[in-house]
């Protein structure tokens, strides 16, 4: 029988396909306002973007750039990029973008059945968050993962982001979990795994490209999987 009975996913490249979803998110909201015709093409827009973005992130996620600056600036630098002066704001593109986002409801495979039969297992089931509030909730409930979830914590709520210490302390007190019967899973090294190890809490990498980090001086995470189906072999 394992020994954990608190699962906390990330959402976003874990259960949530994020990169399709925004993908298909931003190009509606560059249709609507007229924007695809002063691109060279929305791939090559949305490659420059990404990279701006992750950028970007690194530094909300380490408190070095507010909310506000971060979602102006991802697309004010990706249009000066091609040397194009939008007539509309870029915090209203992103405003659109957010608003659109909410609306895609694409997963990674085999999401629903593993949480079907997570819970079916008895283990309560937990979201940690670096999304945005506005549109994390709506996800949820339009995703149809909302009823899978006994409790969701979004850093900007508690104001700290993964891999903050504050966060995990905060969701594991919250959900009343001991840490050697809770386990984080997510995509992000930096984030999801380095935070749930500092915080001594073990862990599911779920590695989405054939990279494997430079583990340094924190080690191997306790499992690794590439298919969300892979967790049913360790739980």
């Amino acid at each position: 029988m394992s020994k954990y009975k608190h699962l906390f996913f990330d959402l976003d490249n874990t259960l949530y396909d994020f990169e399709a979803n925004s993908y298909m998110a931003m190009k509606e909201a560059f249709g609507e306002l007229g924007l695809l015709e002063k691109i060279p093409s929305f791939e090559e827009y949305f490659e420059v973007y990404s990279e701006i973005n992750t950028a970007l992130w690194v530094e909300y996620r380490e408190q070095r750039m507010p909310k506000d600056i971060l979602r102006g600036k991802r697309h004010a630098d990706s249009l000066a990029h091609f040397d194009i002066k939008p007539d509309i704001e870029p915090r209203a593109i992103d405003d659109l973008y957010l608003e659109n986002m909410t609306a895609q409801t694409e997963l990674f495979p085999d999401t629903i059945d593993v949480l079907t039969e997570l819970e079916k297992r008895g283990y309560i089931i937990h979201i940690i968050t670096n999304g945005f509030k506005e549109v994390q909730h709506q996800k949820l409930e339009n995703t149809g993962l909302k009823p899978f979830l006994t409790n969701v914590f979004i850093s900007e709520v508690i104001q700290a982001p993964k891999p903050a210490h504050e966060i995990f302390e905060y969701a594991i007190k919250s959900s009343n979990a001991r840490k050697t019967e809770s386990l984080m899973i997510g995509d992000s090294w930096e984030s999801d795994i380095i935070g749930a190890k500092n915080y001594g809490i073990d862990q599911v990498f779920f590695q989405l490209n054939n990279e494997t980090p430079d583990y340094g001086k924190f080690g191997e995470p306790t499992y690794t999987i590439t298919s969300l189906k892979e967790l049913l072999t360790i739980l």
